[in-house]
Formats: structure tokens, sequence, C-alpha cells
């Protein structure tokens, strides 16, 4: 599997059709040629049947086929299966999939797509293991993400992989997207702690708690700092989040300790005390649910010396 070594550009090619998603393809190109991602990746965006581009490419993404009914180009199939046997990383986003599907790049694994193809998907292809409801699925050299604003997850989530959370988190932020997303599965995303915004009460608590993961945070504590009662400050949060606060609080934790264990100074019991979860069981229990493996597990893929 390709990944970008330092001092390096890595090529990312990016195959477009007439009446290509827009949306999609933008979402590529603004990750890829984002001012922290530009001097790291050289993205192309290609016909479908430039071979050389396509060639050269150490990662290949393909965001949408003309017509998820049709037959998939000859070309393109041929082209992502040589792409993949001499050693290229397959993205695809959104109805990519069937183009992967199509070169039998996906038989046997876990794949996901837009909702709206999931059940075309399985009929059209038995032997993959359809995901619906998460925002990608990660099988190391060949990922599938799901439509519209999941490519941008996927795309953060490959420069993550690539170079690590602080360049990730520096493409997160110029982009000013939230930095983490659920689905029916919580994806590892490149995410870094966000400071709110906003100068209300609920903004001004939230600030203060990622400023004090460590300690105890209750609804109580946060809703002082918000100059709220308790009750008014859970519905105000949740307008504003969509969550509880401690859960809230709980997804901040496992995200502030991502940056620790890529370091790898710290033992994994360390790092859950760092950011407020001493107890170890309880830390790889929210861990796990959050991230969806382990922090050891994580560590191992993600460490960095950098």
């Amino acid at each position: 599997m390709p990944s970008a070594s330092p001092g390096s550009r890595h090529t990312v090619a990016a195959p477009a059709f007439d009446g290509i998603a827009s949306f999609e393809l933008g979402a590529v190109v603004e990750v890829f040629e984002s001012p922290a991602a530009a001097p790291r990746y050289d993205l192309r965006v290609c016909s479908p049947t430039d071979v050389d581009v396509l060639a050269a490419a150490g990662t290949v993404v393909v965001v949408a086929v003309p017509d998820v009914r049709a037959a998939v180009p000859p070309g393109l199939v041929a082209a992502l299966r040589d792409a993949h046997a001499r050693g290229a990383r397959i993205v695809s986003i959104c109805s990519g999939v069937f183009a992967l599907a199509a070169a039998g790049l996906l038989d046997g694994r876990e794949a996901t797509t837009h909702w709206q193809y999931t059940d075309l998907l399985r009929e059209r292809h038995p032997r993959i293991r359809v995901r619906p409801g998460v925002l990608y699925v990660d099988g190391g050299d060949v990922l599938t993400g799901a439509g519209n604003a999941a490519a941008l997850d996927l795309c953060l989530h490959l420069v993550r992989r690539d170079h690590g959370a602080r360049v990730a988190g520096a493409v997160a932020r110029h982009l000013v997207g939230p930095p983490h997303r659920e689905g029916d599965q919580t994806q590892v995303v490149a995410a870094a702690v966000a400071e709110p915004a906003g100068g209300d009460g609920v903004s001004h608590a939230m600030a203060w708690a990622l400023e004090h993961l460590a300690e105890p945070i209750t609804v109580a504590a946060l809703a002082a700092r918000a100059h709220l009662a308790p009750r008014t400050f859970l519905r105000h949060f949740h307008r504003r989040t969509g969550t509880s606060p401690l859960r809230w609080v709980v997804a901040q934790r496992i995200t502030a300790s991502l940056p620790l264990l890529e370091r790898g100074a710290l033992s994994v019991e360390q790092v859950g005390a760092a950011v407020g979860l001493d107890r170890p069981a309880t830390f790889r229990h929210h861990f796990t649910r959050v991230v969806g493996t382990s922090p050891s597990a994580y560590r191992r893929a993600f460490r960095t010396t950098a």
C-alpha cells in the first residue's frame, strides 16, 4: 500500500465523467489542494481513459460512475485493476463504488456507498459485505465512502493516514468543517479538538470544558459556566450539538487522545488519564465505541515520530 514519504508529493488521480457529481469531486479538490495538503499531494483530475495519469497515481479516487445501472466503462475497469495490481490505493466515493465492484476489487470485502444505492450494490454484487450507514470503510488498500459530505470525511482520513493528525487537523480547520462526525458507527477521521464559535453561554461552557478535559466535568459545572439552569443548559446544548453534554465531553476526550497516542511518549493508561479518563477500562471502552478500534491498535496504525 502506498504512503507519502517525507519530501515527496503523492499523486492522487480523480477520473471525471460528463455529468460527474460536482460536490464529491469538489471535496476531493478542496482537501488535497488545501494549503496544508497541497505541498504533499499532486492532485490530477483526468479522463477515465487517461492511462498515463492513472498509471502514475499512488491513489485513485473514483467519485462517481456515469450511470449506476449501466455497465462501467471497460477502460476504467481495466485501469483500476492495473493500478491496484501495482500497489496503488483505490478509493471510491458515493456511486464510484460500482466501478471498484466491477473491477472485482471489493469481492469478499466490506464496503459502503450512498444509502440510496446500497440495495442495488447488494443485488448486483452479492460477494460484497455492504455496510449502510457508515461514513466510510477503510480496507487498507481499498477504501469506500458514502455520498456527499462523507467525501470530506474519507479524504481527511486519507490525509491522517499519510501525514498524521496535525496535518489533517490543519486541512479540517481550513475547510471550517466539524472535527468529528458519526454515522451508525463512528469513523476515524482527521480530527482536532476545535474551539467552539460564538459568544453565548453554551459556547463559553464548551470552551472551558476543552481547557479542562483532564478534570472531572459535570453537567452542573457546565451549566454554571453558561450561567444557565441545568435543564435549560441541557436543552440549549442539545439544540446546538445534537447530543448530550457528557457524551460530547467524552467525544472531545477521545479526540484529544489521538495525537497523544500517535506520538507514543505516554502509555495508553497515561493517555487516558491525561484526557480525563483515568480508569484504563473506561478509556478503552469509550475509545473503542467512538473510534471503532482499541487505543493500542490505533497507536500501531498511526504512530508517528513527527
